[in-house]
């Protein structure tokens, strides 16, 4: 597929949709929470016009999840090919947690090629990267609680409703024949699905030669048909030594975008670099002393992150689910158990294939066209990984629950939490840079390029839309980052970064978003996304260069076992 982009007017029409979503997106107590779809006999009537140019379909550029599998028995391969299985499964499923039908029901009515990759992608016929507004006929805006509540329901109506699970990651929320809402767990709503990714596992775990991933299997196979992940999260903490990895499950909640509660289903089956992962095995025990210099009061940073947390480098082979729609995650922070963070610290994932595809096909041409020639020397792949990685491990720094101990900060901050945790993991990875440079425990490179690299790095993300949490969080620093001058844009359009009033900048967005989340401060997040979480139009017209010059937005995967020779 060619890797043109969609023209000016129509980026003009996503920064609106953008705008608007951040603004609007949550509605007001008496609104209805999410607007009510076709259903799914619908599918068949619909003339599958396009509501955007053609030329938006191929915003995405394909890359080949490939890696070396040579150095694998046969038990390995054997098993790689049984999680590969499980993870479609895990793909199907979150079909369903997005969209009203399955996979199927829905492209196979798509006789366009291109509109069925593009609805692939999308998982589903709203535009992930366009504040997921439709982009085919027949279809008002993606419901914002997907489909883990009902469609009529309003937020005032679930607030004020009493049933077991109210706030759960692993349930649904239904509407009984007398309309009162009640919640199904996962594990019976899901039960067939589920029952044969069990099976899957446990077969797997016969073949694994690690012991401590076998374990983990088993009991990840449990947890699947239990609804009780935390102790398999618990075993997941415990592996080191594995050289194959798999992260599957319900895991993150950016899908829930009504209350930000609900676990979508995805899956990565990954292969460790080994030699990458033992040069970043040592910056994850700097997180207790790190915690200790945050710019804020003692009382933000009282919890002291476990150290015993890993930091390792993969080659991704598969994604399945909420990981494989839209923007492709390229690092993973894990598990999300606010206890098992606090018990065993997290593991740091680097999806280092994965981020290189990023890095080449989309990096370094923004940065031709919008970073001052004098800085663009600075833009290296090593500081994109840094500040990928860095990003990952600041997660585990902070506080996982508000100051006043009545809660935990994702539930205070209900749909905001996830932008401004995706805020506070960017923010404080630089910090950590900063830090780690002065102590001389970071060699590779100097302040200047993962400053510049940084700056790139907004660009790039930025272009994720409102719909993504991401996005949101870069939109935000972005205008903040502006405010303080720590970039300044030049007569020739380009974008250079100020050095001293960097370092302020991200030293005083490090206190704010530390302070809002310590606080639970659902309002004041509120405001800060509707001041700062918008697109405006110097920014929107330096877009509109990247989509002139044909710069792919994203990926997306030609993965699988054929592709990796299984």
């Amino acid at each position: 597929m060619k890797t043109t982009l969609f023209k000016l007017h129509k980026l003009t029409s996503a920064v609106a949709a953008a705008t608007f979503c951040l603004t609007a997106c949550s509605p007001a107590k008496d609104e209805i929470a999410s607007q009510v779809v076709p259903d799914v006999n619908q599918v068949q009537q619909t003339d599958q016009t396009l509501l955007v140019d053609r030329a938006r379909l191929d915003i995405y550029r394909p890359v080949k999840l490939t890696t070396d599998l040579s150095r694998l028995s046969d038990n390995q391969k054997s098993m790689l090919s049984l999680l590969i299985d499980a993870a479609k499964i895990m793909d199907d499923l979150f079909w369903k947690q997005a969209f009203y039908t399955n996979e199927n029901a829905f492209l196979s009515q798509l006789k366009d090629e291109d509109i069925k990759h593009f609805a692939a992608i999308n998982y589903g016929p709203w535009d992930r990267l366009n504040g997921d507004a439709a982009f085919l006929n027949g279809y008002d805006m993606k419901p914002l609680g997907a489909e883990f509540y009902p469609h009529d329901m309003t937020k005032e109506e679930f607030n004020s409703a009493k049933m077991d699970d109210k706030n759960g990651q692993y349930s649904l929320v239904k509407r009984n024949q007398e309309g009162k809402l009640y919640t199904v767990p996962y594990s019976q709503a899901y039960k067939s699905e589920l029952t044969e990714a069990a099976e899957l596992l446990r077969k797997a775990a016969t073949l694994a030669e690690d012991a401590s991933f076998a374990n983990y299997l088993k009991m990840r196979a449990d947890a699947l048909l239990s609804n009780n992940y935390q102790p398999s999260d618990m075993a997941w903490m415990d592996m080191k030594t594995n050289p194959v990895e798999l992260v599957i499950g319900p895991i993150e909640t950016y899908e829930d975008q009504l209350f930000g509660y609900r676990a979508a289903f995805e899956a990565y089956v990954l292969i460790k670099d080994m030699k990458w992962s033992e040069q970043l095995a040592k910056y994850a025990q700097f997180l207790p002393e790190l915690q200790k210099g945050l710019p804020v009061p003692n009382e933000y940073k009282a919890e002291i992150p476990g150290s015993d947390a890993d930091l390792n480098a993969y080659d991704v082979i598969y994604y399945g689910g909420h990981s494989n729609a839209g923007s492709k995650t390229i690092a993973i922070n894990l598990p999300n158990d606010e206890q098992v963070q606090l018990e065993k610290g997290t593991r740091r994932l680097q999806l280092k294939n994965a981020m290189r595809a990023k890095f080449d096909h989309i990096m370094m041409p923004i940065a031709q066209e919008l970073i001052s020639p004098e800085q663009r020397d600075h833009i290296t792949f090593d500081a994109f990984f840094a500040n990928t990685m860095f990003h990952e491990v600041a997660h585990g720094l902070g506080i996982k629950n508000t100051i006043d101990g009545n809660s935990t900060v994702r539930a205070a901050l209900k749909e905001h939490a996830s932008a401004l945790e995706e805020g506070k993991a960017d923010i404080l990875g630089l910090y950590m840079i900063q830090s780690l440079l002065e102590k001389g425990e970071i060699t590779t490179g100097e302040l200047k390029d993962y400053y510049v690299t940084f700056l790139a790095g907004i660009f790039r993300s930025v272009r994720f839309g409102a719909s993504s949490a991401h996005g949101k969080a870069n939109m935000i620093r972005f205008n903040f980052f502006a405010e303080r001058g720590a970039f300044e844009k030049g007569q020739d359009g380009f974008y250079k970064v100020n050095m001293e009033k960097m370092g302020e900048a991200v030293k005083a967005l490090s206190r704010l978003i530390l302070t809002l989340q310590g606080d639970g401060d659902y309002k004041g997040v509120g405001k800060l996304v509707e001041e700062k979480g918008t697109i405006k139009p110097d920014l929107a017209s330096d877009l509109a260069k990247l989509e002139k010059a044909n710069i792919p937005v994203d990926v997306y995967f030609e993965q699988g076992k054929k592709v990796i020779g299984l």
